[in-house]
C-alpha cells in the first residue's frame, strides 16, 4: 500500500494513529464520526427548527460534511464535489422525462471510472475508509432523487404506491441538493435516505408528520399535535451500546481469524474439507462486526441529530429505525438467504428495488444482482459474489415452496425445520459473500475449488428441478393476482408503505 493511501487526509491525528497501532485513515474516519455525533446533539438542541431557519440548518449540515470529506480524503474529495455539481445542472437543465436517466449514467459512470482507478491504477489498493465510499453514499442519493423527481413531475399513472409516496414535485435548490447529499449526517458512510424525508427534517416537519400518520392509521383519540417530541437518546444510547460491543468483538476476535487464510494455499493443501468449512464459517461470522459498528454509529448520528423517526411501534415506543441500515438479530437468526438480504444493507437493498427492481421489464433478479456489483465496484469478487446469489436465491425459493409446509403442523418439527435452515442460510452466505472479502479471482478460485464448488452444484440442480413445479397453471389466474397485489400495498402503523421485510428487492 503506498504512500500516498496514508497521506491523502489531514495529519493531525498521526500521533494518535501510532499511538494505538491503527492506521490513519481509519483514525480519521472514527474522529469524524464521534465528532458528528456531538455535533449532531448540538444542531437538534441550538439549530432546531424553531432556532433556526431552513437555510441555516442546511448551511450549517452542508459545511460540516463538506470539512468532514476535506479532513478524511484531503483533494479526493474533489471527486466527490465534482459529481454532486455536475449532476446538479442536469437536474435542473435536463428534459424531465429523462432526468433519472442522465444522472444514473453520470453518477454511475464516474463511480466506476474511480473504482476502475483503484484496481487497475493502484493494483488493488485498498483501504478500510477511502473516498469511494463516500462517493457511492452520494451516487445512490444522486439517483435516488432522481427517479423521485421523475416520477413526481412527469404525471405518470402507473406508479407503485410507494413510488407515489416518495415523488417529488419540484426540482430542489441548489443549498437544498447540496445539503441533502454532503450534510454531516450521512456524508462519510450514508445511510442513504429519500429526499422528502430529509427536506422534513431540516424544516421541522419530520417527527410531527410521522406521528400524524401514526395517528391516522390508528383508532387513538389523542391528537398527535398534543404529543411532544420523542427524544432520540435511548435510541442513541443503545445503538452506541452495540457499537461498543461491535468494535470489542472486532479487536478481540475478528483479527485473529483473518479472511486471507482461506485461500492460504498451504492451509488449503493441509486442512480436512471440515476444517476448512469450519474456519470459513467462523472467519465470515467474525468479519461482520466492522460493518455492525460503522452502520449503528452513522445510524446514532443521525438519531442524534433527530432524523430517522419511524413512528410510535405496536407498543406504543417510539421507533428510531426508519434508516437504519441493518437488523443485527434479523441477520444473525436468518433461516433464508433472503431473509438475510433483506436484514443486511437495507438502506441500499430499497435503493436497489427503487431504482432497478421496480422498474425493470425482466430479468429483474440478474438486472438487480449486477447493479449491485457494479455499485460496489469492480473487483472481481464482487460478481463472484453476486452471479452465485443468483442461483442460491432462485433455488432457496424454490426448496422454501416445496417443502416448509410440511414443517408447519408441529412446533417441533418448525423448530427442527428453522434450526436446519438457520445452519444452511449461515453456510450458503458464507459460500457467497467469501470472494466479496477476498478481492482477486485467484484468491476466489482457490477457496471454491477448496470447497468443490458444492454450493454452486446443488442450488443449480435445485432450481432447476424445482423450477416446472411452480408454474402457474392459469396465466390469466397470475395477471390479475399480480395486478391486485401491485394496486393496494400495504402501510405499516407509521403511516409509510411497507416494504417486504425491510426492503424487498429479491421478493
Amino acid at each position: 500500500m503506498g504512500e500516498s493511501f496514508k497521506t491523502t487526509g489531514f495529519l493531525w491525528l498521526l500521533p494518535v494513529s501510532e499511538l494505538l497501532g491503527f492506521p490513519l485513515d481509519q483514525v480519521n474516519f472514527i474522529s469524524c464520526q464521534l465528532f458528528a455525533l456531538g455535533a449532531a446533539f448540538w444542531f437538534r438542541l441550538y439549530l432546531s427548527p424553531s432556532h433556526a431557519s431552513p437555510l441555516v440548518r442546511h448551511t450549517v449540515a452542508t459545511f460540516l460534511g463538506t470539512a468532514f470529506l476535506f479532513f478524511c480524503f484531503g483533494w479526493y474529495s474533489a471527486h466527490i464535489l465534482a459529481v454532486v455539481f455536475a449532476t446538479y445542472l442536469i437536474i435542473i437543465k435536463a428534459d424531465i422525462n429523462n432526468v433519472h436517466r442522465y444522472c444514473m449514467v453520470t453518477a454511475m459512470g464516474y463511480l466506476t471510472a474511480c473504482q476502475v482507478s483503484r484496481v487497475f491504477i493502484f493494483n488493488y489498493g485498498i483501504l478500510s475508509t477511502d473516498f469511494s465510499g463516500p462517493l457511492m453514499m452520494v451516487t445512490q442519493k444522486i439517483t435516488a432523487l432522481a427517479f423521485q423527481l421523475h416520477d413526481g413531475m412527469c404525471k405518470k399513472t402507473e406508479l407503485t404506491p410507494e413510488q407515489k409516496f416518495m415523488a417529488i414535485k419540484v426540482r430542489p435548490s441548489l443549498i437544498e441538493y447540496l445539503s441533502y447529499n454532503l450534510n454531516f449526517l450521512s456524508v462519510l458512510v450514508g445511510p442513504c435516505n429519500d429526499y422528502k424525508d430529509y427536506i422534513d427534517f431540516i424544516e421541522g416537519r419530520h417527527i410531527s408528520t410521522r406521528l400524524k400518520r401514526h395517528h391516522d392509521t390508528s383508532n387513538r383519540q389523542n391528537g398527535y399535535d398534543k404529543t411532544l417530541d420523542p427524544s432520540p437518546l435511548n435510541a442513541v444510547c443503545w445503538k452506541l451500546l452495540v457499537c461498543c460491543g461491535s468494535l470489542t468483538f472486532f479487536l478481540v476476535v475478528t483479527r485473529s481469524l483473518p479472511i486471507k487464510y482461506n485461500a492460504d494455499p498451504d492451509f488449503v493443501s493441509r486442512a480436512s474439507f471440515l476444517s476448512r468449512l469450519t474456519y470459513a464459517f467462523f472467519s465470515i461470522q467474525a468479519a461482520r462486526p466492522k460493518f455492525y459498528f460503522a452502520w449503528t454509529l452513522a445510524d446514532a448520528v443521525n438519531n442524534a441529530a433527530g432524523f430517522g423517526f419511524l413512528g410510535m411501534d405496536e407498543n406504543g415506543k417510539p421507533s428510531w429505525d426508519l434508516i437504519s441500515n441493518l437488523n443485527v438479530i434479523g441477520i444473525e437468526t436468518a433461516t433464508s438467504f433472503k431473509t438475510f438480504i433483506d436484514n443486511w444493507n437495507i438502506r441500499t437493498g430499497i435503493w436497489l428495488k427503487m431504482v432497478c427492481y421496480d422498474r425493470a421489464p425482466k430479468h429483474r433478479l440478474a438486472l438487480t444482482f449486477i447493479l449491485s456489483a457494479l455499485w460496489h465496484g469492480v473487483y472481481p469478487g464482487y460478481y463472484f459474489t453476486f452471479l452465485t446469489a443468483i442461483p442460491i436465491t432462485m433455488a432457496a425459493r424454490a426448496i422454501r415452496k416445496s417443502i416448509r409446509h410440511y414443517f408447519l403442523g408441529s412446533r417441533v418439527l418448525k423448530l427442527g425445520y428453522d434450526i436446519v435452515t438457520w445452519a444452511a442460510t449461515q453456510l450458503a452466505i458464507c459460500y457467497t459473500v467469501m470472494p466479496f472479502l477476498l478481492l482477486k479471482v485467484e484468491d476466489t478460485l482457490i477457496y471454491y475449488r477448496s470447497m468443490y464448488f458444492h454450493v454452486h452444484i446443488i442450488s443449480i440442480l435445485a432450481a432447476v428441478a424445482l423450477h416446472c413445479k411452480h408454474k402457474p397453471r392459469d396465466p390469466s389466474t397470475t395477471a390479475k393476482a399480480s395486478s391486485s397485489s401491485s394496486s393496494s400495498t400495504p402501510w405499516s402503523a407509521q403511516g409509510q408503505p411497507v416494504y417486504s421485510n425491510n426492503n424487498g428487492k429479491v421478493n
